[in-house]
C-alpha cells in the first residue's frame, strides 16, 4: 500500500521537486532545473562582446570552436572581447552582463514573466541575473536601477519585470534599489513595432535622472532583454549627463543581431 502511495504521489508530483521550466520531476538537488533545461539555460560565457553583447563564433556552446592558445583556462579567465563597432562608437556604459541569448527556453520564460503574469519565475530568473552579475564584475556597485516604466503603462502591466529583477539583485547583493532615481516622463510607443532609427527617436529624452542620487555613484542598470540597446543608452546617457561614476548593464538576454 505504502508504494502504491508513493507511486502516485510521484505521478502526481507530490512527491519530489519539479523542473520551474518544463515541470519534469527532479532530484531537488543544488539546482532547481532539470538536466535537459539546465543544458538548455547555460550562460553564454565566451564568444561575445563585453560591451554590447554582440555574438560570435560558437561560444560556449558543446563542440564549439575554442580561441587559439586559451583551450585550457577556464571561461571566466577569458580575455574581454570588444566587437570593432564598439571600439569606434562605444556606447555609454562601462561593461554589459547577460545570461545568453534571447531564444529558446529562456526566451520562453522572459515572455511569460513579462506579458503573462509569470512572476512565479522572477526567483530562477533573478538567480540567472545574479550569476551573471557576477562574471567579470570588478564589485558590487553602489546603487541598482531598472530601466522605469511610466506610470501609465507600469498601472495597464501590473509591474515592472525589470523593477522586480532589480529588487531581487538588490536582495542578492545587499545593495539599495531607490525607486526614484531613474524615471520615465513620457509614455512612449512600444519599441516592438519600431525600426532602430524609430527607436531613438521615439525613446530621446523620455527619461530623467536625480542627481542627488547618482552623481559619483557607480550604478548597475537592469532590464530584461538588450533588442537594440536604444532605451539602455537612452538611459545610461541620462545616468551620465546627471553624474554617475561608473555604470554597467545587466539583462537576462541579447537578442542576435539582424544581419545587414
Amino acid at each position: 500500500m505504502r508504494d502504491l502511495l508513493t507511486r502516485i504521489a510521484r505521478l502526481t508530483g507530490l512527491a519530489g521537486a519539479r523542473c520551474p521550466v518544463c515541470s519534469a520531476l527532479t532530484s531537488g538537488g543544488d539546482t532547481p532545473l532539470c538536466p535537459a533545461c539546465a543544458l538548455a539555460l547555460r550562460p553564454r560565457t565566451r564568444g561575445c562582446c563585453a560591451l554590447c553583447g554582440d555574438m560570435f563564433g560558437d561560444g560556449n556552446e558543446p563542440g564549439g570552436r575554442k580561441e587559439q592558445g586559451v583551450e585550457n583556462q577556464p571561461d571566466h579567465a577569458q580575455p574581454d572581447t570588444v566587437c570593432g563597432e564598439c571600439r569606434l562608437d562605444p556606447p555609454p556604459w562601462d561593461r554589459l552582463h547577460f545570461h545568453g541569448a534571447y531564444s529558446g527556453p529562456l526566451r520562453d520564460l522572459i515572455i511569460d514573466y513579462k506579458f503573462h503574469g509569470g512572476l512565479h519565475r522572477t526567483r530562477l530568473l533573478v538567480s540567472l541575473a545574479v550569476e551573471a552579475q557576477g562574471r567579470g564584475a570588478a564589485g558590487p556597485p553602489d546603487l541598482i536601477l531598472p530601466v522605469p516604466l511610466h506610470p501609465r503603462r507600469l498601472l495597464w502591466r501590473g509591474y515592472n519585470q525589470s523593477t522586480e529583477l532589480a529588487r531581487g539583485l538588490g536582495r542578492a547583493l545587499q545593495r539599495p534599489v531607490p525607486s526614484n532615481a531613474l524615471v520615465r516622463t513620457r509614455n512612449t510607443v512600444p519599441q516592438l513595432s519600431l525600426d532602430m532609427h524609430q527607436r531613438r527617436e521615439n525613446i530621446r529624452d523620455a527619461f530623467a535622472a536625480n542627481p542627488a542620487q547618482v552623481a559619483g555613484r557607480s550604478i548597475l542598470l537592469v532590464d530584461d532583454v538588450y533588442t537594440t540597446g536604444a532605451t539602455l543608452t537612452e538611459c545610461a546617457r541620462t545616468l551620465r549627463r546627471a553624474g554617475a561614476a561608473g555604470l554597467s548593464v545587466l539583462v537576462l538576454a541579447r537578442a542576435r543581431r539582424e544581419p545587414d
